[in-house]
């Protein structure tokens, strides 16, 4: 009886001791679901990056470099698109406008030579004195959370679209701005990769300093800032490279918040509409927000208003290239855009 006993009472503990130790969770589940990474997500890619390249990433020429080659890369990719479109059909689907007609060698030529003059002026120069003058950039040891991360590239994002936005704005409201400093960029009524930085030394200036300024006001992890730099050359590329793939911006950002290379484009051809570089809100606050329509890349001869009493004529050729208009556009037949 004594025995049964015992064996009873130990049979009543191991069952008792089994289902505490079932309900506990983390010994329910922690032979099938691995654990969590402690710390932030991007700690593992933080870590690899300054323990392995620790003495690029210090350099004060890192910002500069990056923003550069990410440029060259992006724009030899859609090059590449628009010297295979004439043999590859297929790529046309694509195209904003299917019934243009391709990009000259010329014509890129031509923007890349505007491209390399600004860079060696321009670009080469401030890169000179930041090499000189700046400290090197010091490298937290800790990674930022995933969501400042993201909230910190969509803060730089809409600041930078604000500032731009006003600056476009004052640009091709006073005529003197527009033909000193922003003319140059509107030469090309149907744009492509090139043209993005097809711009004058001043204009070339102030994108990048909100570039380089906006994660500073905003206080951003130096990765952060890094990558907005990255976001910032990819969207403003992807707005002049006349193509709508699929995973383009103004698709993936719902409620037509974002306006992308169709409402950038548009600009182009009326020059009176769509100022903001990336979002739609400060176009629809100001009256400004256009759809343009395919057809109305066909127009063949506009009449320009830059002030009252004004008027400037340009005929806009086959290949898109033109004097660009300003403030008020209209066609030889009085119709008003």
């Amino acid at each position: 009886m004594l025995l049964e006993s015992a064996t009873s009472d130990s049979r009543s503990l191991d069952a008792d001791a089994l289902l505490s130790w079932a309900l506990d969770l983390g010994n329910l589940t922690s032979s099938w679901v691995p654990p969590l990474p402690e710390g932030p997500l991007l700690q593992p890619l933080w870590d690899h990056l300054r323990h392995n390249y620790q003495h690029v990433l210090c350099s004060p020429l890192f910002p500069v470099a990056l923003s550069v080659s990410t440029y060259f890369l992006l724009v030899a990719l859609y090059t590449a698109l628009d010297l295979l479109a004439p043999a590859w059909p297929r790529l046309n689907r694509y195209k904003l406008y299917p019934e243009r007609p391709p990009v000259t060698p010329a014509q890129m030529a031509a923007a890349l030579g505007v491209t390399l003059y600004n860079h060696a002026l321009y670009v080469l120069p401030a890169t000179a004195a930041q090499w000189l003058w700046r400290p090197a950039t010091p490298l937290p040891r800790d990674a930022p959370a995933l969501c400042e991360f993201l909230l910190g590239i969509l803060g730089c994002t809409v600041i930078f679209d604000f500032q731009y936005y006003v600056w476009h704005l004052l640009h091709h409201r006073v005529a003197w701005l527009y033909r000193t400093f922003h003319a140059v960029h509107h030469q090309y009524s149907q744009p492509f990769s090139l043209v993005t930085q097809y711009l004058s030394g001043w204009e070339l200036f102030s994108v990048g300093l909100w570039a380089t300024v906006d994660p500073i006001l905003l206080r951003c992890h130096c990765l952060t800032a890094w990558a907005f730099m990255v976001f910032n050359i990819y969207v403003s590329t992807e707005d002049h490279c006349g193509y709508d793939f699929p995973w383009a911006m103004h698709r993936l950002v719902p409620f037509g918040l974002w306006g992308g290379a169709p409402k950038h484009d548009g600009h182009h051809q009326r020059p009176a509409t769509n100022f903001a570089p990336f979002f739609s809100h400060w176009d629809w606050l100001g009256g400004t927000n256009v759809s343009v329509s395919a057809s109305a890349s066909t127009s063949t001869t506009t009449t320009t208003t830059l002030l009252p009493g004004k008027t400037s004529s340009s005929a806009v050729t086959a290949a898109g290239t033109t004097a660009a208009p300003d403030v008020k556009v209209k066609d030889t037949k009085g119709r008003k855009d």
